[in-house]
């Protein structure tokens, strides 16, 4: 498959074609003529709103568990969204303000011409991903993935945390089928046989091999993680003082929600996982063991450098074209999420 097909089938022909022709070039000429540079304001001016990504309500459910201050401006809307492709498109339509995404995202972005920035940076230390088999399968190694057919999704964090596993393993892109699709299709793709393996999200797997295992599927672990966890905004939204006003807001709480949830397992698997994810408490049990501890670092050169390796792992393969990453980054916000939590969360 040649790599450059990637755009059209994530996004369809007629949104590729309006990204890239009308929506790219107006986003990104209107931030070269006013890129925000000027420092954050102290206080968020009244009446400011914003819309931001909330998928499956997860923030809003933290916001609420954690019992955090009112935040100091309007959420004009929770939209129900994760997808990095779906994200790019809610931007593109002026949909969205704030999105919660992997370090994918922002890289296909700036691929397809469109402005945005990140703002916030979590790091993830252990895999929030492993690789999950159709039933019958035989495969027990990336090494296996050689000749199968493997789910890509170029502009989301697993279509990352495949290509890194291939390069550990030592298998070039040429070597597998990579199949062209979004994370939601994943377990029908696997359910059918349309791919061998996709990887799934640690909160996936349990529901997928309570239903599959009986019939040959199985996962494979690796120790290949996703990085960054990050917030990003497209350049039009930090151009209006006001806006990023109300982000540098959301930012602390941000970072508190996730501290909460972290320190309140048992609390958390009850209200999401069982309630609203129809898990099993033993299955929400077996997710939050594998949980990341939040880290929220003081400084964003690790997650710069890890950006510019993954960046340079997708033009190696022909998905991109080599950038500097650093232009993806909003300093202004660098110190916010760190000064929000303890020390212990910072590193």
């Amino acid at each position: 498959m040649h790599r450059r097909v990637f755009l059209t089938s994530l996004l369809g022909a007629s949104a590729a074609a309006a990204g890239l022709s009308g929506c790219a070039k107006g986003d990104a000429s209107a931030a070269a003529k006013g890129a925000a540079t000027e420092p954050l304001a102290d206080k968020v001016p009244a009446g400011t709103a914003l819309r931001i990504a909330s998928y499956q309500d997860v923030q809003q459910l933290q916001f609420r568990l954690a019992k955090l201050p009112r935040l100091p401006f309007t959420v004009s809307s929770w939209v129900n969204i994760g997808a990095g492709p779906d994200v790019i498109n809610a931007f593109r339509a002026k949909s969205l303000d704030l999105s919660n995404n992997a370090g994918i995202p922002p890289i296909q972005a700036h691929y397809q011409g469109f402005d945005a920035k990140i703002v916030a940076i979590g790091l993830t230390r252990r895999p929030n991903y492993l690789f999950a088999t159709k039933p019958g399968s035989d495969i027990r190694t990336v090494r296996g993935f050689k000749g199968r057919r493997l789910a890509f999704s170029q502009g989301q964090a697993q279509g990352v945390v495949l290509l890194r596993a291939l390069k550990r393993a030592g298998l070039e892109y040429d070597e597998v089928k990579l199949v062209p699709l979004t994370s939601n299709q994943f377990l029908t793709a696997l359910q059918s046989g349309q791919v061998d393996v996709a990887p799934l999200a640690n909160s996936q797997a349990p529901a997928y091999l309570k239903q599959y295992r009986g019939k040959g599927a199985h996962t494979i672990e690796t120790d290949v993680v996703d990085l960054l966890n990050l917030l990003w905004a497209p350049q039009s939204v930090l151009n209006d003082p006001a806006k990023a006003a109300a982000i540098a807001a959301y930012i602390p709480a941000w970072a508190k929600g996730q501290v909460w949830q972290y320190e309140h397992p048992d609390v958390w698997n009850e209200e999401f996982y069982v309630k609203t994810q129809n898990l099993t408490p033993e299955q929400a049990k077996s997710i939050t063991e594998l949980a990341n501890k939040p880290l929220f670092p003081p400084s964003w050169d690790e997650a710069i450098k890890w950006e510019q390796e993954t960046a340079d792992l997708l033009a190696e393969g022909g998905f991109v074209k080599k950038f500097d990453v650093s232009s993806l980054f909003d300093h202004r916000f660098e110190s916010l999420a760190a000064e929000a939590v303890p020390a212990e969360y910072r590193r």
